[in-house]
């Protein structure tokens, strides 16, 4: 009875020990994302960020992430925080009046605007075009307007 009490005694002092000695393990998942835009064409207003995580998301431009990014010396940058592995695109537009959203007349944007890989084409971005992966390394993304 002795040895069965000593033994369980021996045990739980093995187990709190240890316990106290490992350390939790925290995992955070994800990298960061800098975005860049080095050409705006002035200082007024805003630029606003929208990071995809899907072809079907940016169709109907529901966003993973976004940000806003303040305009000093005609450029701006903006980090996506603990971004999962996988296939992203971003969008972004000066919003030079502050009115969160992007002006148009007839169709024609009027306020400039670009995406990830920086794709020349005439109408809205595409997905396909402007998709980048994540892996397990911090990127930058640079994007000219």
């Amino acid at each position: 009875m002795i040895r069965l009490l000593l033994s369980g005694i021996l045990f739980l002092i093995n187990y709190l020990v240890n316990a106290q000695t490992m350390a939790p393990i925290q995992i955070e998942e994800g990298v960061t994302i800098t975005v860049q835009v080095h050409n705006i064409s002035s200082n007024k207003g805003k630029v606003l960020f929208s990071l995809f995580n899907s072809e079907a998301n940016f169709d109907q431009k529901i966003s993973f992430a976004s940000a806003i990014g303040t305009i000093n010396e005609f450029k701006t940058e903006v980090s996506f925080e603990q971004i999962p592995t996988g296939t992203y695109a971003i969008i972004c537009f000066h919003d030079e009046n502050e009115n969160n959203q992007m002006d148009f007349d007839n169709f024609m944007p009027l306020e400039d605007y670009g995406a990830s890989n920086n794709p020349r084409t005439f109408g809205p971005p595409q997905f396909e075009a402007s998709k980048f992966n994540v892996g397990t390394y911090p990127i930058t993304i640079e994007i000219m307007f």
